[in-house]
């Protein structure tokens, strides 16, 4: 299959520090300390001996082992793994929390649109997805 593209992993070691903006499209994992701003369209690990303080990190999806000190933003997913502190608001599609999580902030999650190709369905079934979706009377 043509989407089965090989997907790039970079790794900031334990021994990284990095302290700014960061931007990327594949994968990344933090083991080491970040300080600063991520915006990523790729997927993100913050490894279980990794301290980042950031105003805010947003990417496809998160996994958090280790410490996370700032707001947290996912469309996909962020997961707290056990072990884990966070402290700050999450916001994503779908949360799942761990036992032996230490969290302190806020949550809330995105509404997904109805999985139908708007382009593909005619209006009246458009309209009878989101309506199965919501809570408005059928």
């Amino acid at each position: 299959m043509a989407e089965d593209k090989k997907k790039n992993l970079t790794v900031f070691g334990q021994e990284t520090e990095f302290d700014g903006e960061l931007e990327f499209t594949d994968s990344l994992v933090i083991t080491g300390k970040f300080k600063g701003s991520i915006n990523a369209t790729g997927d993100l690990e913050i490894d279980e001996n990794a301290v980042c303080d950031v105003v805010k990190m947003k990417a496809k999806s998160i996994e958090i082992s280790g410490k996370v000190t700032g707001d947290v933003e996912a469309p996909e997913c962020i997961e707290l793994c056990s072990g884990s502190v966070v402290k700050g608001d999450m916001v994503s599609g779908r949360i799942r929390i761990a036992d032996d999580v230490d969290y302190e902030g806020e949550v809330s999650m995105f509404d997904n649109a109805p999985e139908i190709d708007l382009f593909s369905v005619v209006s009246d079934e458009y309209k009878n997805a989101i309506v199965l979706k919501s809570n408005l009377p059928k």
